[in-house]
């Protein structure tokens, strides 16, 4: 028998763990033997002591086996991209439609929010009727059918992770590289894919705050995923300041719906989104190489079949029919909306990413421990990027708040996130590096 306060002691005390005490671990996160306290305790000694690459792979395939792990018998390859979280991150909302309008299949596991970043589920669950977590039955036939179905994880597959992330999001733990690895490749592994995209973030508002950290989790997530038989690549992408203009639930669903509609086209975020889809149109086939694989997703764009797309998937998920149509209509909207000036006159030097997603969180868009209910029509639009040029006249963006008080409070952090400069900051890459 492996007692749960020995594997912690051990992996306290910096020892290596053997595979049947990792997966003694993930068989008490799956059935509820071990408690909400050791496994806190289990995560802070990884968070300080690390796993090295045997135990990263024994924990990887062990969540991933914690539950049910599909095949697919589809007409197209079977895809999926996975960003490891930042502020105003809304690409999967877009990409999964526009990948499925190019002919691959996109059966997306998606997470909550995490710590300061916002979650593709928590934006979802903003749409009124939108199944989540629907049943596997359910699942397949939408995937196949639509060609591409976002949910979250539901009771049958990487059950231990699902546990194992609401722990973390609320204990420090949060940035990992072994726990984050474990994390992201049991769901995806689980979820039967051909080919895996990562959008691995770095910056201020990144769990990874250097480029080289970024770099450190890309090499790693790419090297145990592939290892694993699954083609893997990924992007290291900037994350020095929102990548949309807009941070929190229903706003952010918004600003996909006005992306895929072609009524708001953001450089940056078109950027980033067409760069992870081409990787996978070319990895699978569907792109001769990237140049056709980014004229083919902007096609789809352009001629409205994403969109289509989208909204097909929400109705057969239970949402509205005339979603994309009608989005403002059916999403939820703040009592207090107001605009936020600059401090003073110059341009927007840098931004503290993480403190304006800390602010949605604040606002009560995101949660402080696991058990707490997001309010979706709360968090900041039309925010201003690195580079604008401002005065105390100019809006740097709009709060939306369930309360004078905390759009006060709001605000103010805002304007405390943004640091002016007398002259325009250097351009930062969009993407940063490629590893495959």
């Amino acid at each position: 028998m492996v007692l749960p306060q020995e594997t912690i002691r051990r992996k306290r005390d910096g020892g290596r763990l053997e595979a049947e005490e990792i997966a003694a671990l993930v068989g008490g996160l799956t059935d509820g033997s071990w408690t909400d306290a050791q496994i806190s305790a289990f995560a802070m000694a990884v968070f300080f002591r690390g796993l090295d690459l045997a135990e990263r792979v024994a924990l990887t395939t062990a969540m991933r086996d914690s539950g049910s792990v599909l095949a697919w018998d589809l007409p197209g390859p079977v895809v999926d991209k996975h960003s490891t979280g930042g502020v105003g991150d809304d690409v999967s909302l877009m990409l999964a439609p526009m990948l499925a309008a190019c002919g691959a299949f996109v059966p997306m596991i998606s997470g909550r929010g995490l710590g300061h970043t916002g979650g593709t589920l928590d934006k979802l669950e903003a749409i009124p009727g939108y199944s989540a977590q629907p049943g596997l039955d359910l699942f397949r036939k939408v995937t196949a059918e639509v060609g591409c179905a976002i949910i979250g994880q539901t009771g049958d597959l990487a059950p231990a992770d699902k546990r194992f992330y609401g722990i973390r999001d609320v204990t420090g733990t949060v940035e990992s590289i072994d726990l984050i690895t474990a994390s992201i490749l049991s769901k995806k592994l689980a979820a039967g894919l051909g080919a895996l995209v990562l959008d691995v973030k770095w910056g201020s508002g990144a769990f990874m705050g250097t480029l080289e950290q970024a770099q450190d989790l890309a090499r790693t997530l790419a090297s145990v995923a592939n290892g694993a038989g699954l083609r893997t690549t990924a992007l290291v992408t900037d994350m020095n300041e929102p990548l949309a203009p807009a941070a929190g639930n229903a706003l952010e669903v918004i600003h996909a719906i006005d992306f895929l509609a072609r009524r708001r086209v953001d450089p940056r975020v078109e950027g980033i989104t067409v760069a992870l889809g081409a990787e996978l149109l070319v990895a699978t086939g569907l792109a001769a190489d990237t140049a056709d694989a980014e004229r083919r997703l902007t096609a789809c764009l352009d001629d409205g079949r994403a969109a289509e797309v989208f909204d097909r998937m929400v109705a057969a998920l239970g949402g509205p029919v005339d979603f994309v149509a009608k989005a403002p209509i059916y999403l939820a909207k703040a009592p207090v909306v107001r605009d936020v000036y600059a401090a003073g006159d110059g341009f927007v030097g840098a931004i503290d990413t993480r403190a304006i997603g800390v602010a949605v969180v604040e606002l009560g868009g995101g949660r402080t421990k696991s058990s707490d209910t997001i309010d979706p029509a709360v968090g900041f639009s039309d925010l201003v990027g690195r580079g604008a040029k401002v005065d105390h006249k100019t809006p740097i963006g709009r709060v939306h708040a369930a309360s004078e008080a905390a759009a006060e409070i709001a605000a103010a952090r805002l304007v405390a996130a943004l640091h002016i400069a007398p002259e325009m900051p250097g351009v930062l890459p969009l993407v940063a590096d490629r590893i495959g």
